[in-house]
């Protein structure tokens, strides 16, 4: 089915309302994950909303937290989401974050004990908003790994997401790349499995290490793993964001004497600062443009579309799902009015 982003959005409202939120944490929440649909990465998005409910009714989510500031060390900043919604949290820390780096042209800030903090480029893009470079690591607690390490057989840590965000300028429109360092996002799977669709070959192991394209292998009790992106390199870069979030953040790491449960918690580090402080502005504006224009130029391979850049897919992905609506698969569906009869809410038969 193919639902209308703005009716999508008040169905998720009056969930997280049912749910506990307050009215403005639910159009938070009901934004930032409409939008993660709207960008194509349908892995963040509405079909988060199960496991949403689950981990409030567990306790394990607390809605109307917000993100306490408990350490300032000059431009340095550590937060405490509280296990509150991700999307506000982490959406607050950040506002904090880049007021001090407007101030003094650079900040550093950890954001500890968040409930899933969804698409890191929200956060990419709120920086950007504000004229600002970020880049962003993040790391996955609170429940088993899902991605096995370069060499390995099973899954030893999350899909460690990274985000880098340059602002607009005025030849060019922000560029943000937002990744996991695994080959492909656990939400991708699900939405394969919810689907009934083979992946790719190259994607899974199943629990015996062997290769598999069975999206069902990751939700199965002797569960198999997702791969690192790009062999040794994506196993390092995830090992990199596991370690300055959890450890050098300080907000643990996923290894197995921390708490296991059913939990999604992220601790993300951010370094935001001013590109006005390095270089001129119209030095900045020339010399992007260049080398993207260069970049674009580059003849096509067969097969292949043009050259894009970051950012570009979640721009036409909004275009024409804005036009047309969101793809919701029936199971996806299926799990998200399930979870809100849970709440006692239901949908507007006529609209859907």
């Amino acid at each position: 089915m193919r639902i209308d982003h703005d009716e999508l959005t008040t169905f998720v409202e009056a969930i997280f309302k049912a749910a506990g939120s307050e009215p403005i944490e639910a159009a938070i929440v009901a934004d930032h994950l409409v939008l993660a649909n709207l960008s194509g990465h349908d892995s963040h998005g509405v079909g988060m909303i199960p496991r949403y409910v689950e981990n409030i009714e567990a306790g394990y989510l607390v809605p109307n937290e917000h993100a306490e500031l408990v350490r300032q060390d000059g431009s340095i900043l550590v937060f405490n989401g509280r296990a509150g919604f991700g999307q506000v949290v982490a959406r607050e820390a950040m506002a904090q974050t880049i007021n001090v780096a407007r101030k003094t042209g650079l900040a550093l800030s950890a954001l500890r004990n968040a409930h899933h903090i969804g698409r890191v480029g929200t956060y990419g893009e709120q920086c950007a908003d504000a004229g600002l470079v970020s880049i962003h690591f993040v790391n996955v607690t609170g429940h088993r790994g899902l991605v096995a390490p370069h060499r390995g057989s099973d899954a030893r840590y999350g899909t460690n997401p990274i985000c880098i965000s340059l602002p607009d300028t005025q030849h060019e429109k922000r560029i943000i790349l937002d990744f996991a360092t695994s080959k492909v996002a656990l939400g991708k799977i699900r939405v394969a499995h919810n689907s009934g669709k083979e992946v790719e070959e190259g994607l899974l192991i199943d629990n015996h290490g062997n290769s598999t394209t069975d999206p069902g292998v990751m939700f199965a009790e002797e569960s198999g793993s997702l791969l690192p992106l790009a062999e040794h390199k994506g196993y390092g870069l995830a090992l990199m964001c596991e370690l300055l979030t959890g450890a050098i953040g300080g907000g643990g790491t996923i290894q197995p004497g921390n708490v296991r449960d059913s939990r999604v918690i992220n601790n993300m580090l951010s370094i935001v600062f001013d590109p006005a402080r390095l270089t001129e502005t119209d030095y900045i504006a020339s010399e992007l443009k260049a080398m993207c224009d260069y970049v674009r130029e580059s003849p096509p391979r067969k097969g292949y579309g043009n050259v894009i850049l970051p950012g570009d897919p979640e721009r036409e992905q909004r275009a024409e799902r804005k036009s047309n609506g969101i793809e919701i698969d029936a199971e996806t569906w299926r799990q998200i009015t399930e979870a809100a009869a849970s709440v006692n809410v239901l949908p507007n038969t006529h609209q859907y």
